[in-house]
């Protein structure tokens, strides 16, 4: 060959070696996307707000290391309008822009329509905290997961403490039918109280509809029980749940109400003015003065970033979202669904933001997690009482 010949080869060869480390170096800076059909409009905006904000400052987080496997990660949103039937348009369109994970709304009810459509593009579909069990293989399908402590975990937790600490022993329950969340945690806690107070324990247990919610019917028979309640569960949320609660006082009954994580937050509190002896459980204080130093400084980061806290301490399961499904695909190796979803299953007591978490083949969510109990005291929210253990139903 001729010298002149080897030299342009050579070249040729030089260059084509170039562009090929170009494109492996531009292929790995391209971004991950993580696609979020979740409500950014209409009555579950807030559920779903504070998650999104605690799963930015995770990305940030994940992207000022270098990115996940040498990608940066990139969210983009489909907002679902507070709409069920909508879910499943804004999951397709999130799924259309190349997520190769999709997040949804922090309810059963209002993500399992995006979720289904995820899983059934083989991708995992990621609850922030859909606290139904449903929320998983049985209800959805094998590659959706809730980063929420279930229901009948909550439930049983404020049964016990009502129970222990408080020494109640007569209650009644008022569920609000709308969602799956609230008939599930009213269930578990009648199920719990009769096992610790008797059957008779509880006077009474009454319905609503939450999308109408005139409840003076029901508010006539509790004033109208000999026996008078310790305390009346009101398995809600607003912005239905506050007219429930608003007509209670405004009848004149006074006894302690308990409630879920979804009584989280004091955007509600105007609508029930001067509101005390209010008593929920959630997954940490927005207020300040958490007791876990992680969560205090992941507030702080909160606020650094968008100026405010957040609307709900539900901004702890976001955060947690993105740091559990990063964690199975570096340990996989690969953003591949189903090497992913084989780690998460593998999770056992996995330390994350939201708490130690476990995930199994059969069960995508996790019952057995510290939550702490908050009051509302003269129309404040914030009042740490304690830190209880959401724990399954005894054997």
């Amino acid at each position: 060959m001729k010298q002149g010949m080897w030299f342009k080869r050579m070249g040729s060869l030089a260059v084509l070696a170039a562009a090929l480390a170009f494109g492996s170096a531009a292929q790995a800076e391209d971004p991950i996307v993580i696609g979020a059909a979740i409500a950014q409009s209409g009555g579950v905006a807030p559920y779903d707000e504070g998650p999104a904000g605690g799963m930015e400052i995770a990305i940030d987080e994940i992207n000022a290391k270098g990115g996940l496997l040498g990608h940066p990660l990139k969210i983009v949103y489909a907002d679902t309008k507070s709409d069920i039937a909508y879910g499943a348009t804004a999951a397709q369109q999130v799924i259309d822009e190349g997520a190769k994970m999709v997040v949804v709304t922090c309810d059963y009810d209002y993500g399992s329509a995006a979720a289904s459509v995820a899983d059934g593009a083989n991708l995992i579909a990621f609850s922030t905290c859909a606290g139904d069990p449903k929320f998983g293989p049985s209800g959805i399908g094998p590659n959706a997961f809730t980063m929420a402590t279930g229901a009948p975990g909550q439930a049983v937790a404020m049964a016990e403490w009502a129970y222990n600490v408080k020494g109640w022993r007569k209650g009644y329950i008022l569920k609000d039918t709308t969602i799956a969340f609230d008939a599930t945690w009213a269930d578990f806690f009648k199920r719990r109280w009769a096992e610790l107070a008797g059957a008779d324990a509880l006077l009474g247990m009454d319905t609503f509809g939450g999308e109408d919610p005139q409840i003076a019917s029901q508010i006539t028979r509790i004033k109208a029980l000999s026996d008078k309640p310790d305390f009346i569960v009101l398995a809600s949320f607003p912005p239905g749940g506050v007219s429930a609660m608003r007509q209670i006082r405004a009848a004149g009954v006074e006894t302690p109400l308990l409630g879920s994580e979804s009584w989280d937050g004091d955007y509600w509190l105007e609508g029930v003015p001067n509101l005390s002896d209010m008593y929920f459980v959630t997954y940490g204080s927005m207020f300040g003065a958490d007791p876990r130093p992680e969560v205090q400084a992941f507030m702080e980061k909160y606020k650094a970033k968008f100026g405010k806290p957040p609307v709900t301490s539900h901004s702890v399961t976001g955060y947690s979202v993105i740091e559990a499904w990063s964690k199975a695909v570096e340990k996989a190796g690969t953003f591949d669904t189903d090497k992913v979803r084989d780690v998460l299953q593998s999770f056992k007591d996995e330390k994350l933001l939201a708490g130690p978490t476990t995930f199994t083949e059969k069960e995508h969510i996790n019952m057995q997690r510290d939550l702490l109990l908050i009051e509302v005291v003269g129309g404040k929210s914030g009042n740490i009482i304690q830190v209880v253990k959401a724990a399954q139903m005894p054997k």
